[in-house]
């Protein structure tokens, strides 16, 4: 297991693409991790984000507003940690079933060293979303964009049942960044070694070709 680090981002820096929703919602991002949803306020992202008062109000007038900017921007960069290798569908693209575990689990590391602000926030957007239906649409919406492709990814291995192998797939993700951010495990996560072991030994068992995983103990030592 490795130590964990913060990666926190700094509220208020500008992202490098420079542009004022993105800069609103990240800062919006960051107060969510840092302070949850009682901390999110129009005038705090304004200071977060070190712009002059009243510019998110003018760029989402509600609370509900902000927020389905957050969820929106949330996805959008979640997308790029965790985009299935190879694109929507393309398994092939990805190489050996070797290279994409490697490519699965570099993504996985990533998230939970270097992003674990972002995905505090993703809790606290997804506890919201139960508790407002308005709200609930929108983030469906984003985590569609997430299952429709690991759907496509795991037909192109060959499953037999790509809807419940992606269902399986994204079960074991969420609960292991669970764990490793708000659970028993938050203080270490899994090496990339280990990742790989992990996702080599589920792919193993929906029965999908080339995924067999002996010698772990011995990658484990890497």
């Amino acid at each position: 297991m490795s130590s964990r680090s913060t990666g926190a981002p700094t509220p208020g820096r500008q992202p490098p693409d420079g542009g004022r929703a993105d800069r609103i919602a990240d800062a919006a991002l960051a107060l969510l991790a840092e302070r949850g949803l009682r901390g999110l306020t129009h005038r705090a992202v304004d200071e977060a984000a070190g712009l002059p008062q009243g510019s998110t109000s003018n760029h989402a007038r509600t609370r509900l507003a902000l927020l389905r900017t957050v969820v929106r921007r949330q996805a959008e960069r979640e997308s790029v940690l965790l985009a299935p290798p190879g694109g929507p569908g393309g398994a092939t693209a990805a190489g050996t079933p070797e290279e994409l575990t490697e490519a699965l689990a570099h993504a996985l590391h990533q998230y939970l060293t270097a992003h674990r602000p972002l995905l505090v926030a993703r809790y606290e957007l997804a506890l919201e979303a139960t508790r407002r239906p308005e709200l609930r649409e929108i983030y469906d919406e984003a985590g569609r964009g997430f299952r429709d492709p690991l759907v496509a990814l795991m037909r192109a291995l060959g499953s037999p049942e790509p809807e419940r192998h992606a269902l399986s797939l994204v079960a074991w993700c969420d609960g292991l960044m669970f764990s490793c951010v708000a659970g028993s495990y938050h203080a270490s996560v899994p090496s990339p070694a280990e990742l790989r072991c992990g996702f080599a030994e589920l792919f193993t068992g929906m029965g999908l070709a080339g995924f067999a995983a002996p010698g772990c103990e011995e990658d484990e030592g890497r």
